[in-house]
């Protein structure tokens, strides 16, 4: 009888064992896959950033064309391009801690800012706006600025989905001995949260603008 109470308990064990792998490895590949999909979006991020990168000189060139245009107002955006190219994202999959991510999403805003400023400047020469081949551009950018904020949008859901996944108990756990660490979202700094004050009635500076 003792025998057999001690092959029940062996069993017993051996069976709790094989239940519990299996529910490692079950929760392991579900994390190793929301993992994926994080890493998969931050790919569609940085594609379209790199498009709007590729399409500013070409940009620069045709606004350089304009008589007399704003020196200042070209350097800013070559300058922001140039901080974009020096700070680079971990070149396989998402950034894992915020300063990384700070510190990219902060040279992409600067970029952003330049070429707004840049835009609105345009107004004030009428040779720009009837020149195909900036409206083209312009074109290209305003629908890749589109593109920009939905594959952000779509990356902060993925690592949100992870980010819930690898705190809920029990897999938080499976997490912690997996080495699964949290990923930072996508967030705008502050001072792109706000506004800016730019006034668009171009009426007076269109004729008095230096040429």
């Amino acid at each position: 009888m003792r025998n057999l109470g001690l092959l029940g308990c062996v069993g017993a064990l051996i069976l709790a064992l094989i239940i519990g792998g299996a529910y490692f490895v079950g929760v392991r590949n579900n994390l190793v896959g929301l993992e994926e999909q994080v890493n998969q979006q931050w790919a569609q991020v940085q594609s379209q950033y790199q498009r709007r990168y590729d399409l500013i000189p070409n940009l620069v060139r045709t606004v350089q064309g304009a008589a007399n245009f704003e020196k200042s107002t070209l350097e800013a955006v070559v300058n922001a391009r140039s901080r974009v190219g020096q700070v680079a994202a971990p070149a396989a999959g998402a950034p894992t801690d915020e300063a990384t991510m700070n510190q990219f999403a902060a040279a992409q805003q600067g970029l952003s800012n330049a070429l707004s400023r840049l835009l609105v400047v345009v107004e004030r020469y009428p040779e720009l706006k009837s020149n195909q081949n900036f409206l083209e551009l312009q074109s290209q950018l305003e629908g890749t600025e589109n593109r920009i904020s939905v594959e952000r949008q779509r990356f902060n859901d993925r690592a949100a989905a992870y980010n819930t996944a690898i705190r809920r108990f029990p897999a938080s756990v499976v997490a912690g001995m997996s080495g699964f660490k949290a990923r930072p979202y996508f967030q705008g700094n502050t001072a792109s949260q706000t506004a800016p004050d730019v006034n668009f009635d171009f009426t007076n500076t269109a004729t008095t603008a230096t040429r």
